[in-house]
């Protein structure tokens, strides 16, 4: 296991910003960042970064924590798994207490898969470099094709032996189970033993955006072989081909900082062009693409340039693209090559100067991209113009942004000659043929039969107290060590047994008068986790005087660690819309400390008086008191003084 001393040193040193800003466009707003959310479909910015906190929000699906918590929600790591992410990442040593055998079997099946690939990598990529077979042939290869040796290593390209099992045989000699290797596809198991699947093959590795290696891609050099050209590593754990991308991470930073992608077929495209310098380019591994690769690529921008063979087999592949990426609302443009010229023997023969030329000069909108090649087939055969414009208009209703929709319908009116009020009505046509979305609406009987979900403050009854226990946790969060003056309220009797208030002016320290007032009340959360959090912060006011927030958002416990982040960065959640720019101004809660606490603890306890109240009501129904029995009416009588001096003083707080 790793050491706490290690833990703590990730913590201290990694930065918030700096790792989420390696999977997700940041821009400042203020002393923050913002993006487009990682974890749902979104247009307007709903993902801040806190810097000064340390810790994440995503207002659109409501995820947040700190920065272990951001690597195990986008990249499905575990707690162990993320902090050496990190530490590898700051160049920090990790340091290890004993595993026993029992717990080095109980390692997680995903990190095996992860671990074994890392080796098979690091294995293809020596066999490459130092075996006579792969020196001769997978180098060479690489070197015909214009890679240069920096540039193989770097994308950590490698060779797979020709003999049947003989990665195999190494692997399990290095103490990688059979079992592991069988599940990441690197060896195939039959009746008649193992067998490498990449045998002969030179290889791609495949990363996701973290940087690990997720599977292969090999190519078979042999002329002769009767095998598919290329193969790639099958369906895991790990590895699901249409939700990867060749080349994302090495891109990713550039496709952020450029705001634009380029989007290839193949492996050597991508290697080509980066060699050259055009470094925000990736593929969809020479699968079709997929809603799932561009939402990735959008994770990072919202621009696509999809490059593509100048063949007929090219030109289809980029029609199938464009609805797709368009779908997402993203802006796409086309750029084909000469014919007989693909992306990589392109870069390959041409200056970075000249490829960003041909690649600003000759992209085109989609629109007059499928207009010049649909035209191209249907001539002057006015029937087969009539399906080119419908075929456009179907691309155009896939755009989800009606502004943009309009504005390609007005250009294409003008590029077909069509009038717009033609294409407006087949736009509305093709918009009338999609289904509206049924609204499930479930009965109470349905409701009640759901199981609970004890982590999910949102799924419980909306009980205000939950809301009141919540604004205690972040006034403690906030505002716990500073001093405030508090007008407080003292209830006694008076000779005729009547309740009377007197106040009182007094300076205390906010975590003070809360503990005080909630310790006199008795009184226990309705919310777990809001009392685990109260619990913990009152325990390190009284120990340690201050509450220091980058230990606090170190929880192991997911559900804690949210309930942080929804708390820190909830008063935060408007620089996300600029209210400044529209003469909007929010008030800050720490110029009005006092106020706060006192309207939430009086509302607090008014509403457990309520309860007090209906509870005592309900006792009397169900015992069915006669009506000479008075002490449970006087007692109710008291509660409902006490509720009206309480109201009365929040009506008062200034």
């Amino acid at each position: 296991m790793i050491t706490r001393s290690t833990i703590d040193q990730v913590y201290e040193t990694a930065r918030v910003e700096e790792v989420i800003g390696d999977f997700v466009a940041l821009k400042k707003s203020g002393s923050n960042f913002k993006g487009l959310s990682p974890f749902s479909q979104e247009r307007t910015p709903s993902f801040m970064v806190s810097p000064v906190k340390q810790i994440w929000k995503d207002f659109s699906s409501g995820k947040g924590g700190n920065v272990v918590a951001f690597l195990m929600e986008h990249e499905h790591f575990t707690y162990p798994e993320a902090i050496r992410f990190l530490a590898k990442k700051y160049n920090i040593e990790i340091e290890e207490t004993q595993q026993s055998d029992v717990e080095k079997e109980k390692m997680n099946l995903r990190e095996s898969l992860y671990l074994v690939n890392q080796y098979a990598q690091e294995q293809f990529s020596k066999d490459l470099w130092e075996s006579t077979e792969g020196m001769a042939i997978g180098l060479s290869y690489f070197r015909e094709r214009g890679f240069t040796d920096e540039i193989i290593r770097f994308f950590g390209l490698g060779y797979a032996a020709e003999q049947p099992s003989y990665f195999s045989k190494k692997a399990q000699k290095a103490g990688y189970a059979e079992d592991h290797l069988v599940e990441t596809g690197l060896v195939i198991k039959n009746d008649r033993g193992t067998v490498d699947r990449f045998r002969g093959r030179v290889l791609f590795p495949i990363r996701s955006m973290a940087g690990r290696v997720q599977g292969f891609g090999g190519r078979i050099l042999s002329a002769t072989a009767k095998t598919a050209k290329y193969l790639n590593s099958p369906e895991s754990d790990i590895y699901h081909k249409s939700q990867v991308l060749y080349g994302i991470y090495e891109a990713k930073k550039t496709i952020a900082k450029e705001d634009v992608c380029y989007l290839v077929e193949g492996y050597t495209d991508v290697i080509q062009l980066y060699q050259k310098g055009v470094e925000n380019v990736v593929s969809s591994s020479g699968t079709a693409l997929t809603p799932e690769q561009i939402r990735l690529i959008r994770r990072l921008t919202s621009n696509v340039v999809v490059l593509f063979d100048g063949d007929a087999a090219g030109l289809r592949a980029a029609l199938r693209g464009i609805d797709l990426i368009l779908q997402e609302g993203m802006n796409v443009r086309i750029c084909s090559f000469p014919e007989g010229e693909d992306p990589d023997s392109f870069a390959k023969s041409h200056s970075l100067e000249e490829i960003q030329t041909y690649l600003t000069e000759q992209a085109k909108d989609f629109i007059q991209f499928k207009t010049d090649l649909l035209l191209q087939e249907s001539a002057s055969d006015p029937v087969k113009k009539a399906t080119t414009v419908r075929e456009i208009v179907q691309s155009i209703a896939k755009i989800p942004d009606a502004i943009k929709q309009e504005i390609y319908l007005r250009e294409c009116a003008a590029q077909m000659e069509v009038s717009e009020e033609v294409l407006f009505n087949a736009l509305a046509q093709e918009k009338s043929k999609k289904s509206a979305p049924v609204r499930k609406i479930e009965s109470p009987k349905t409701k009640q039969e759901l199981p609970a979900q004890s982590h999910n403050i949102k799924s419980q009854p909306q009980n205000p107290l939950v809301n009141l226990e919540k604004q205690i946790v972040s006034i403690l969060l906030h505002y716990g060590n500073e001093e405030a003056f508090f007008d407080e309220v003292l209830v006694s009797s008076d000779a005729d047994g009547n309740l009377v208030e007197e106040s009182k002016i007094v300076q205390s320290k906010v975590h003070e008068k809360v503990f005080l007032d909630l310790q006199q009340d008795e009184v226990e959360m309705i919310q777990p986790e809001f009392q685990k959090l109260y619990n913990q912060l009152i325990h390190t006011f009284q120990s340690e005087g201050k509450v220091l927030l980058e230990k606090m958002i170190q929880q192991e416990d997911t559900a804690l660690g949210q309930l942080l982040t929804d708390i820190l960065l909830e008063d935060e959640e408007h620089q996300l819309h600029d209210w400044e720019k529209k003469n909007i101004f929010v008030k800050e809660r720490k110029s009005v400390v006092g106020q706060l606490v006192s309207e939430t603890i009086l509302t607090f306890r008014r509403h457990l008086v309520d309860q007090k109240i209906q509870n005592l009501v309900t006792v009397a129904q169900k015992k069915k008191l006669p009506d000479g029995e008075t002490e449970l009416l006087e007692e109710v009588m008291q509660y409902q003084n006490l509720k009206k001096l309480l109201s009365k003083k929040l009506n008062r707080v200034l």
